[in-house]
Parts: C-alpha cells; structure tokens; sequence
C-alpha cells in the first residue's frame, strides 16, 4: 500500500511539473528566441571566422621500379596510418614554421591547425589546415605537403610521394557555424529558464490549495472559505496605506 502512494505521489507531482512548465510556455519560448538571437550574433558579428586549406597525397611503396603488386597496394593501405603521424611529427611542423617564417607560431600552435585524414581502403592522405587567413592557410597547407613528402620519403625509404591536390585557397568560412550556434543557444535558452522553474518550484513551500493542506500537513480539510472582491479590495487598500 505505501509503494502504491509513494508512486500516485510521483506521478501527480510529475504532472504538476509539466503542468506548471506548460502554463509558463511563453515565457520559456521567449527565452529561447533570446538566446539563439544571442547565439546568432555571437556567431555572425563577434567570432573571428575560419577558414580550411585541403591539398592531398598519393603515396605508394613499390618493391619494383616498373610494376606495381597487390602486395604493394595492401602494404600503402596499411602503412597510411604511419605517414599520418610523421606528417604531424615535430620535425616537419618546425620546418614549416622555419620556412614560412612564423616566429609567432610554435608546434604545438600549428598542430592544432592541421588534421590528417586517410581514408579507408585508399592510400590518398589528406591534410586540412585550419586558420583565420585563408592565405596563410593554403600556404602552410602546400609547405606541409613538401616539407612531409621528403621526410616520408626518408623515414620510411618511399620511391616519390604524388601530389593529388594542391591546396586550394578558401573563399567560404569553415566556422563557427551560425546554424550550430543558433541552435545550441535556442536549447540552452530552454534549459536554464526550465531549471529556474522548476527549482522555483521546488523551493516554493507555501500552502495554496486544499490539496497542499493534505499533502504537507496530513490534514484533511472540512471546508473551504471563498475570498470575496471586497476583502481583495480591503487587502489592497491596507497595502496602499
């Protein structure tokens, strides 16, 4: 019998909760448009935009000078891994800076600029620099691709290292998306005006009905006293006064 009560309780206060957040939908819808306006701006007018440089790598071991091998093609799918790491290595990202003259920049900087991708089942590795300039962005895009070719080369006693792209100059922003950013302020918007609510709510300890009476108080009522405008209107002149 009480886990029979305690789960009616749950359930008439779980309806009140969403009760209580329907009656004040306009209030949390307002708040959400504020805030993915907020986030709008931020995204639109305040945000340095971004822009991304892609040039791409084909790279292939040969065990001979003139005919490639499905054993040649199985070992370039398994190794792509391998040049993702040397391309990102300390040594090929301190030259870049050497060579383009970024005494501002230092490793760990530039490589949280650049992100190497290899596809599955392809020996074509992809570089992406991210930055505020487009310029300077496809301009360390190409040196990596140099730079990291003969260090491949080198390291892992390749033949050549193709180029498939070069690095193209970004004209559209890459970031922050405006849509994204819209969103998550909408949402968060939600979230904090219902958190105020309910933790209003849950704080609010007052008796306003008779079901209160019962429910804090384990008392029954045996009537109830209807409060007419004329002792509204006396409550409001005693407050004036």
């Amino acid at each position: 019998m009480e886990n029979h009560r305690d789960n009616d309780i749950a359930e008439i206060d779980l309806l009140e909760i969403i009760s209580i957040l329907l009656n004040r939908f306009w209030v949390i819808f307002g708040a959400a448009l504020l805030a993915a306006a907020a986030g709008f701006m931020i995204s639109k007018f305040v945000l340095t935009p971004t822009f991304e440089s892609t040039t791409k790598i084909y790279i292939l071991n040969k065990s001979e000078n003139t005919t490639v091998t499905y054993s040649d093609v199985q070992m370039g799918t398994q190794l792509t891994k391998d040049y993702a790491e040397l391309i990102n290595s300390r040594y090929v990202l301190e030259t870049v800076i050497g060579q383009l003259s970024l005494p501002e920049m230092e490793y760990k900087d530039l490589l949280k600029k650049v992100s190497v991708h290899t596809p599955t089942d392809t020996r074509i590795v992809s570089i992406t620099v991210t930055d505020y300039d487009p310029q300077q962005a496809q301009n360390i895009a190409n040196c990596i691709r140099e730079v990291a070719g003969e260090h491949i080369q080198n390291v892992m006693d390749i033949e050549a290292v193709n180029v498939v792209e070069e690095a193209n100059l970004p004209t559209v922003k890459a970031g922050p998306s405006v849509v994204k950013w819209t969103a998550v302020g909408g949402i968060l918007g939600v979230f904090l005006v219902c958190a105020v609510i309910l933790i209003h709510y849950l704080l609010d300890d007052s008796i306003k009905s008779s079901e209160d009476v019962e429910k804090y108080l384990g008392l029954s009522t045996l009537a109830l006293i209807p409060i007419t405008q004329s002792v509204n209107d006396d409550k409001q002149r005693n407050k004036r006064k």
